[in-house]
């Protein structure tokens, strides 16, 4: 996983403008919250690149490359970009409430959800906890 962090572009009396993108097209967008304690992913994709930006909250994001052993934890908090290559299995527990938007350079959206998901048997928190 590559992480960023994005800073404010802009700012004035109305607000901010953070640039997440530029010129860079992603195929699909969501917004998901998650509960605290809620867990997402368990999974990794073939072809498809994954970016996940955290909008409010924090969660733990664990990764794993396929075919390794070594699962990694890294905290994720409002601002951070996190980028999932193919091939790299994720998974994230929020801390807290948490709002954070997926972009997709790949198949991900509606009915095409499935076609480059696959889903791990083992959760990588309990990979991470066992190996600590």
């Amino acid at each position: 996983m590559k992480l960023t962090h994005k800073e404010i572009n802009f700012e004035d009396a109305r607000g901010t403008i953070t640039d997440i993108f530029v010129n860079d097209p992603k195929q699909h967008c969501t917004i998901i919250f998650t509960k605290k304690g809620g867990i997402r992913g368990n999974h990794y994709h073939k072809v498809s690149r994954q970016h996940d930006f955290i909008v409010s909250g924090s969660m733990e994001a664990y990764g794993q490359v396929v075919g390794e052993s070594a699962v990694t934890k890294t905290p994720l908090n409002p601002g951070d970009l996190a980028v999932w290559e193919p091939g790299e299995a994720h998974e994230f527990v929020a801390l807290e409430d948490t709002v954070f938007i997926t972009f997709v350079d790949g198949l991900r959206g509606g009915e095409d959800f499935e076609k480059d998901t696959f889903r791990l048997e083992v959760p990588l928190h309990e990979l991470y906890t066992r190996a600590a």
